[in-house]
């Protein structure tokens, strides 16, 4: 590793799976050591406020206040407001618990007074007293639509939540990503040079592909000649939360390991150099190598703050390695 300047990961996160191992990341590299960077895709408007749930996952993780036993939205929830619009006859297919709706309410506001999402994220997160960096991909608006054969398009929210994800996906875009902006904050750490990427166990078409389709983003990390890691959201077949296996088949993509590897080397040639699969899917390691990645079998599935811990070990130490080759 070069000792001749500190060292500095990005990681790149969606939803659930992404927070689990931001928070182990966090957990053994200081707040001069990791950016998290979180997809903006899923971020829609919902009773005139601002929601933003991949941040909100991530503010609740590393602020451990998150509920793990619903794996959304904040510990000890309550539901006394959406209970009281239902019974007006409001809109409540989007579940805000009522703590969950105080960051929701701070957010709008701040908004509105002319702060970017970039800047309401940084005072979230002091209010939370977390102290590594939360950087939204960019501070434009870019929204993920999922067009299904039935139903045409959908915001993705109401895909994922009011559909449960039951339609049949033809394909996926993200509506106002040529306009989008690399988010500046984001563009002067790369400036300043990093230790690699770590692309987090995140559904690759929902939570990855929106990130790394901003302007110019994958293509700062390519001249920086870094090493890039993938994790897996694939183990054994299965993803271990939310739509990502059915896509796969819906997209003819096998529903294994080997379609995620192929899937990022085919979509972002020459960017991911390493790529990390679970120890039950050692079997296909080779396959793994012969796509062009070096690889580490390693325990990927997070069921506890010491799996999280020892994953993003594993992950410094398999780029650490990297970085002296």
């Amino acid at each position: 590793m070069d000792e001749r300047k500190p060292s500095h990961y990005l990681a790149l996160s969606g939803g659930v799976g992404g927070a689990k191992l931001a928070l182990g990341l966090s957990k053994i590299l200081s707040s001069e050591e990791l950016t998290i960077v979180a997809n903006t895709g899923d971020d829609f408007q919902h009773l005139g406020l601002t929601v933003c749930p991949d941040i909100d996952s991530l503010l609740y993780s590393l602020s451990e206040t998150n509920n793990t036993e619903l794996g959304w939205g904040q510990k000890g929830e309550t539901w006394n407001f959406l209970e009281a619009l239902e019974k007006l006859g409001g809109d409540s297919w989007f579940k805000l618990g009522d703590r969950d709706l105080a960051t929701h309410i701070l957010r709008s506001e701040k908004l509105k007074e002319g702060l970017s999402l970039t800047e309401v994220t940084k005072l979230l997160s002091r209010k939370m007293n977390i102290a590594h960096s939360i950087l939204p991909m960019t501070d434009d608006q870019v929204r993920t639509v999922v067009d299904c054969v039935s139903v045409g398009a959908l915001n993705f929210q109401n895909y994922f939540v009011k559909e449960r994800c039951k339609p049949e996906v033809r394909s996926i875009y993200f509506s106002g990503i040529e306009k989008a902006s690399l988010n500046p904050d984001l563009d002067r750490i790369i400036s300043r040079g990093l230790s690699g990427v770590i692309l987090c166990p995140s559904n690759p078409f929902l939570s990855i592909d929106p990130i790394l389709s901003v302007n110019g983003f994958v293509d700062r990390i390519k001249t920086s000649d870094l090493p890039v890691v993938a994790v897996s959201n694939i183990i054994d077949g299965q993803a271990i939360k939310g739509p990502a296996a059915k896509m796969m088949k819906e997209f003819n993509i096998p529903q294994s390991v080997i379609g995620v590897a192929r899937y990022y080397g085919e979509n972002y040639p020459d960017l991911v150099s390493h790529f990390v699969l679970d120890k039950k899917d050692a079997h296909l390691e080779k396959e793994v190598c012969e796509l062009g990645f070096s690889t580490l079998v390693t325990e990927t599935m997070m069921t506890s703050l010491e799996h999280k811990i020892d994953l993003a070990k594993e992950l410094i130490r398999f780029l650490a390695e990297a970085l002296v080759r």
